[in-house]
């Protein structure tokens, strides 16, 4: 079983930049399906276009710790390296959750 965080606006798809996310949707992920958590609320990590707050991105890395990994629509190369360093999986993808979600369980990524 894993944990995993998706950047969504609506709840239905991953289509949110890792930067911008104001909410992640934490789901629970193993090989019979996944199920929704719960709602995690953020401050958005990038203020302006291409500045880092920092004080708001490690927030969001503490608010992630307990995920295995993350899924965004977008996410910069910078970012994705420090998440990756803090233990997380980065996956930029978009679509709906659900579909994105059955494809890695069937592929067997989680």
């Amino acid at each position: 079983m894993a944990k995993i965080a998706a950047a969504s606006t609506d709840g239905v798809n991953i289509n949110e930049h890792f930067g911008r996310a104001s909410i992640f949707r934490i789901y629970e992920i193993n090989k019979d399906g996944c199920s929704y958590i719960e709602p995690r609320d953020a401050v958005a990590a990038c203020q302006h276009a291409h500045s880092h707050n920092q004080t708001n991105f490690d927030r969001i890395i503490d608010l992630l710790s307990d995920c295995d990994a993350v899924f965004v629509s977008k996410i910069g190369e910078g970012a994705a390296a420090y998440l990756i360093s803090k233990g997380l999986r980065v996956f930029e993808v978009s679509g709906e959750i659900n579909a994105v979600f059955q494809k890695i369980i069937e592929d067997k990524i989680f």
